[in-house]
């Protein structure tokens, strides 16, 4: 039921905010959850890009722009609460495989984006990523729901030290410094979440967000204040990157298998992340499909375009948008939002550095183990399916890699179908799309 005012009035109507159960309001309170969650993309992608040569000043306000016009182009066309952003896995493919690993220069790392792009959109606007989703085995499409919050759970947990990498003997992963500062304000924020959503507290994880952060200005000295302003500029000592891309360069067939690796890596994560951010707002119809899912699949190829003509990553759905639906964002207004506040900090860039790691992980770790409730929604009664399904999790968190699980589920499922004597409960379409993964991951191609 809508409130404070938005009944009947054109946002309501354009969003279907009502309509889907949801409020001026909470969307809004959800589209700053959201963006908080993800505003760390901004440091980290021109971190990592510069490692590789791009300068940063013009990468980062090329970040900001990439995120507006995702998040828009999603919000204001798809309606859905998704935002879109630099995908950090194919962030650091660009900058330590393509540009660092194989030499390739900015201007054909930027084409090779551009193509990936068309390529990516192609694919979206034919049907075959919609052909995907419907031959996604329903095991798989929950299994895909329980590895990204398990992987969420893993992501949020060591960017403030609570597991660390373990360089001695024995398992990858140890526990970090549990009574650091950051892990301290991490649990009591995941605590204080717990308690704010049972009592069903309006913008409470907002809240939690905003508390730690000031609780991070006072007592943490690696939090300062560094300014409010900041003039933008996409031109550096060496030039501008918009429009810089070489796409000859990038058509050359020693970086064609590249470009494949960049489509099938984004197809499979993107769609995957997009079907599970789906179904934790509740926007999966009576058939299974997403609502205006064809949208939000073009949107964010699209914006890996746009990525490449302004001198970006390729860009996806981030996983934190989880972060906004779990605040009860169900509707385009939420991602909408979260592309005006990118804009925004084109100028307003020294205030991301006031949100620590640890005043966005206990809201990243709150969806992680929301998203775990989808075990239940597996059909144990038909055990090859369901446990096709949790192997896809588990080897998501286990491989840091999104493809990976799904790549394996579907192995699995049409494995164990044909030693059930089970294969008229397969389909074609299953069949191809597990025969092309492991395709693509014989022949050395996954990232």
């Amino acid at each position: 039921m809508a409130a404070n005012g938005a009944k009947g009035g054109f946002l309501d109507s354009y969003f279907s905010i009502s309509a889907r159960g949801s409020s001026v309001r909470q969307e809004l309170l959800a589209g700053l959850t959201t963006f908080l969650a993800m505003v760390y993309s901004i440091i980290v992608v021109p971190n990592m890009l510069g490692a590789a040569g791009f300068e940063q000043g013009p990468v980062f306000v090329a970040t900001c722009l990439i995120a507006a016009f995702g998040s828009l182009l999603m919000g204001l066309w798809a309606k859905l609460p998704m935002a879109i952003g630099c995908a950090i896995s194919l962030t650091a493919f660009t900058a330590f495989s393509l540009v660092l690993g194989q030499g390739l220069s900015i201007p054909v790392a930027l084409g090779a984006i551009f193509l990936m792009g068309v390529v990516f959109t192609l694919i979206s606007i034919t049907g075959v990523r919609q052909w995907i989703l419907d031959n996604l085995p329903s095991g798989i499409a929950h299994g895909t729901g329980i590895g990204i919050g398990l992987f969420l759970l893993l992501i949020a947990t060591n960017g403030v030290g609570m597991v660390i990498k373990n360089v001695g003997a024995g398992l990858p992963v140890q526990l970090g410094e549990v009574t650091s500062f950051p892990v301290v304000m991490t649990v009591l924020g995941l605590a204080a979440i717990f308690g704010l959503e049972r009592r069903k507290v309006p913008g409470g994880i907002l809240m939690v967000i905003i508390a730690i952060s000031i609780l991070g200005l006072i007592f943490d000295p690696n939090v300062t204040w560094q300014g409010f302003f900041a003039m933008p500029s996409l031109t550096g000592e060496k030039g501008s990157l918009v429009g810089s891309m070489d796409l000859l360069g990038a058509l050359n067939p020693v970086v064609i298998p590249t470009v494949l690796a960049l489509v099938m890596t984004a197809v499979f994560d993107a769609t995957g992340t997009i079907r599970a951010v789906a179904g934790q707002a509740g926007l999966i119809n009576e058939r299974g499909h997403i609502i205006s899912g064809g949208k939000a699949l073009t949107a964010d190829s699209v914006s890996s375009m746009v990525a490449g003509v302004v001198g970006g990553a390729p860009a996806a759905v981030y996983i934190e948008s989880a972060a906004g639906t779990a605040a009860g964002g169900k509707t385009g207004l939420t991602a909408a939002l979260v592309g005006v506040l990118f804009l925004l900090m084109i100028f307003l860039s020294p205030l991301s550095y006031l949100v620590p790691a640890y005043a966005t992980a206990p809201a990243l770790m709150y969806v992680g183990l929301l998203m775990l409730g989808n075990v239940t929604k597996l059909d144990f009664n038909d055990s090859v399916d369901a446990l096709a399904g949790m192997l896809c999790a588990v080897f998501i968190v286990l491989t840091c890699n999104i493809v990976t699980g799904i790549m394996l589920g579907f192995v699995a499922l049409v494995v164990g179908r044909l030693f059930a004597a089970e294969w008229k409960k397969l389909n074609v379409g299953t069949v191809i799309i597990a025969v092309a993964l492991v395709v693509f991951y014989a022949g050395g191609w996954a990232i």
